[in-house]
């Protein structure tokens, strides 16, 4: 599941595109792992890591990071070349508990651990501007 929510911020500038992912089936210390090699980066660099990376975690990263830039470009108008990746985060979910039947009646534990991912994307040319404009207003 994926939500979406928009931030409004500077005089109704919107520069900031949130995008959440609930409960994604892997560990939270494995999606860190490749949230960390991305953090930062454009949007177009990002995909180009994403794709080339080994890891399994990178493909729910992936999706969410597209839909991120699909939904910043097609509600806000954004240019996808100018996103950058401000800030990404991974928390961990809810840990998924079932018995594995075993020999002579016992049972053992399974755990399958979820993770909560974060995204913000940013517009760097709106944040450039808004700086100039800060930088030499007399309000």
């Amino acid at each position: 599941m994926i939500k979406k929510r928009h931030k409004y911020r500077n005089r109704d500038r919107e520069i900031e595109v949130y995008a959440f992912s609930n409960h994604i089936c892997m560990s939270a210390h494995k999606a860190r792992r490749v949230v960390d090699q991305i953090r930062g980066h454009s949007y177009e660099e990002t995909l180009m890591i994403l794709e080339l990376m080994p890891y399994r975690a990178c493909y729910p990263i992936f999706k969410l990071v597209y839909s991120a830039a699909a939904n910043a470009s097609h509600n806000l108008g954004f240019n996808e070349g100018d996103l950058i990746i401000s800030q990404i985060e991974v928390n961990e979910g809810t840990t998924v508990k079932k018995l594995k039947p075993r020999a002579r009646g016992r049972s053992y534990p399974i755990k399958r651990p979820t993770c909560h991912i974060t995204i913000v994307l940013k517009n760097i040319f709106l944040d450039e501007e808004y700086k100039y404009i800060n930088k030499y207003s007399i309000w």
